[in-house]
């Protein structure tokens, strides 16, 4: 039984989100659901279902706002989740950010964030008294499960505004609509209380939740909750560690919540213990294993499935037998449900993936690029590829890649025509499908035909949201964070495992003792930084792990974020860059009978490449210099690590604070 509920644009209840403090008058009072009443809804665990289920599909959302899965357009779904990282270049980049052009609001920044936190805040004071009240019927015996789901979506929905704003008003009720009430309540509580709250939220979710398997794993289960747990708290213990002293912690001299009773090293310390607890919650539980790497890079031409299961987590229409995955998005044509990642992911997206991101993954005998002997060199993707890291291999497209073509056409592909990848397109006129740096990932590109014959959504593969990867990679660094380089028994086992399956020397020590810290940020990869210099060889080839492993998943922002990683910008601009093009690869784009070439590197508007005088290596923002921002690369402002409270809403609730380094009273540019 499925009712048809409508959702409501809502105010957020601390008034911040109306037009001024008097201005949500009767709105306020308004049901969330139309066309039933409270009296009439929530009467059966049916009711409960739906509202939750109402809210599944646009609530599952990163910190950016983007979906966790594919959605329904014309792109390639969260294969772009990593854009305006180091990971990944999208379009003509982000001036926003990379060029400082950032400004605050002088409206109300925060609306969406409470707006959302309003509709669970409503689900939990209406639903869980009349459960306990017994005054639910409950006859699929699933309502304990239903509101665990929304004590989780909760918890999500304060984590990703907390990853934005920083510190905030805790509010758990349905406020009413007087104003000296609301203001109250728009006090900003210190983050590490908010991140507190959100661990309680989630144990709540946990202690309610059936475990993974249930409903096929496409409804939130307790190990989903255990590991957006280990997620949370490693996000705030790194935050706090890295930040500190900057203004945006709680505690620091200039930090504008003013006096702090807590220990911040203690919430630290707290944190990254319940990070290790909750992922290996997740890791030990009986039955969830690492999906198998058959160590099979292409399929044959005519195969679709069966040919390397870890590719194929990424590129099938059913997970529910894959154990690794704990929770994903089924899709469906026939009713509308689909998505176009296969055809873009096929013909080009606009995007590309950085030489930073490619040059992290290592050799198969565990050692960097600059260090193995069997390292081939660039000059061709199919040379940098070989012999390194299969995920690399698996997720990145290179000359020799199978790409399936319509099945009649087979003779001709076999012949070599149609059934390679062959080049990039980074000279392609049709800007939608340009291959920004030439290279373009793979990862939820599936090798069926008709989910790929063009731009009409025929996608129909399932996304996964969460793998249990992420629990081995979260507790290895929250591991190295409060025991330091000493890991511990599960650290190694996981670390192991994690390199066993990418076809790595599972012996991480050699890796760590061949690392090249200043080569590796010549590298130009961020997370060998944080704050104020480099990080030990250690923890950055825990962060490599993570980074190798999480490509196309859109990981890379958040953390750093976290690791306070753009600050390396203040010392060196990032400039991307891409294939290595003026070596021998744009020989490529040169016409065998005419001896034209494809290619524009004359430095004026017109140019599709940047010209070999800038670098050998393609640089998709060095095409041409005039009015172009970034052409002498990324740059980054203090501001940037938390989004700017609204001038309006520090008007209308006076206990307010600005985040630092943004005005209080004007809306505009940062100030630092």
């Amino acid at each position: 039984m499925k009712l048809n509920i409508k959702k409501l644009s809502l105010y957020s209840l601390i008034c911040l989100s109306g037009m001024g403090l008097s201005s949500c008058e009767d709105f306020l009072d308004r049901q969330p659901i139309t066309a039933v009443t409270p009296e009439a809804y929530f009467t059966t665990a049916d009711q409960v279902a739906n509202y939750v289920n109402n809210y599944y599909n646009g609530y599952l959302v990163n910190s950016q706002g983007q979906s966790l899965f594919h959605s329904q357009g014309w792109n390639s779904g969260i294969a772009n989740n990593d854009a305006n990282t180091d990971n990944l270049v999208e379009g003509e980049g982000n001036l926003s950010y990379f060029a400082g052009q950032w400004q605050s609001s002088s409206g109300q920044n925060l609306l969406s964030d409470y707006g959302i936190i309003r509709v669970w805040n409503y689900f939990i004071n209406t639903v869980v008294p009349k459960a306990e009240a017994g005054e639910i019927q409950d006859t699929d015996g699933n309502l304990t499960q239903y509101i665990g789901e929304g004590y989780f979506f909760r918890a999500m929905a304060y984590y990703n505004a907390m990853v934005r704003f920083g510190d905030l008003p805790i509010i758990t009720e349905v406020l009413p609509n007087e104003e000296s009430y609301l203001q109250e309540k728009s006090v900003r509580a210190p983050r590490n209380e908010v991140a507190r709250f959100i661990l309680s939220d989630l144990d709540e979710a946990i202690s309610r939740l059936n475990d993974a398997g249930f409903m096929n794993n496409q409804r939130i289960n307790k190990q989903v909750a255990q590991l957006f747990k280990s997620r949370v708290a490693l996000f705030e213990a790194t935050f706090e560690k890295y930040h500190k002293g900057t203004g945006r912690v709680p505690g620091d001299a200039n930090w504008p919540g003013g006096n702090f009773d807590g220990n911040i090293d203690e919430e630290i310390r707290f944190f990254l213990q319940e990070a290790m607890n909750a992922a290996s919650a997740v890791a030990d539980h009986s039955g969830l294993t690492l999906t198998e790497n058959t160590h099979v890079i292409n399929p044959s031409y005519a195969q679709i499935y069966g040919w390397n299961p870890y590719f194929e987590m990424f590129s099938q229409p059913s997970l529910s037998s894959v154990p690794e995955v704990l929770l994903w998005k089924e899709y469906n044509k026939t009713i509308s449900i689909s998505h176009d990642a296969p055809n873009r992911l096929k013909v080009g997206d606009n995007d590309g993936l950085t030489r930073s991101l490619i040059n992290s993954f290592l050799m198969a005998d565990g050692l960097p690029i600059y260090a193995s002997p069997d390292y081939k060199g660039d000059e061709s993707i199919d040379n940098l590829m070989e012999g390194r890291d299969e995920r690399l291999q698996l997720f990145v497209w290179s000359e020799s890649t199978v790409l399936k073509t319509d099945p009649s056409e087979a003779a001709i592909g076999e012949s070599g025509e149609v059934a390679y990848f062959k080049k990039p397109l980074i000279d392609n006129s049709a800007v939608q499908n340009l291959d920004r740096t030439g290279y373009r990932q793979r990862k939820h590109y599936t090798y069926d035909y008709t989910q790929s014959v063009g731009d009409d959504l025929l996608g129909s593969n399932a996304c996964p949201i969460f793998r249990v990867a992420e629990a081995y990679l979260n507790y290895i660094e929250a591991s190295y964070e409060l025991n330091g380089p000493a890991l511990d028994a599960k650290a190694d086992q996981y670390w192991k495992a994690l390199r066993r399956r990418a076809g790595v020397d599972e012996d991480y020590h050699k890796t760590i003792n061949a690392t090249d810290m200043n080569k590796e940020i010549e590298y130009q990869d961020l997370g060998a930084w944080s704050g104020d210099g480099l990080v030990d060889a250690t923890l950055f080839n825990i962060r490599r792990e993570r980074r190798c492993e999480f490509i196309g998943e859109g990981m890379r922002w958040d953390d750093l974020k976290r690791w306070r990683s753009w600050d390396r910008l203040f010392v060196q601009p990032f400039i991307p860059e891409g294939i290595n093009l003026w070596a021998s690869a744009y020989q490529n784009y040169v016409d065998e009978e005419t001896g034209q070439t494809t290619l524009v590197s004359d430095g004026t508007t017109n140019a599709n490449v940047s010209p070999e005088s800038v670098s050998t290596y393609l640089r998709p923002y060095q095409r041409f210099q005039a009015n172009n921002d970034l052409y002498n690369g990324y740059t980054w402002r203090k501001a940037y690590y938390l989004t700017p409270i609204g001038i309006q809403e520090l008007t209308l609730a006076p206990s307010m604070y600005q985040n630092p380094y943004w005005s209080a009273t004007n809306a505009g540019l940062a100030l630092e």
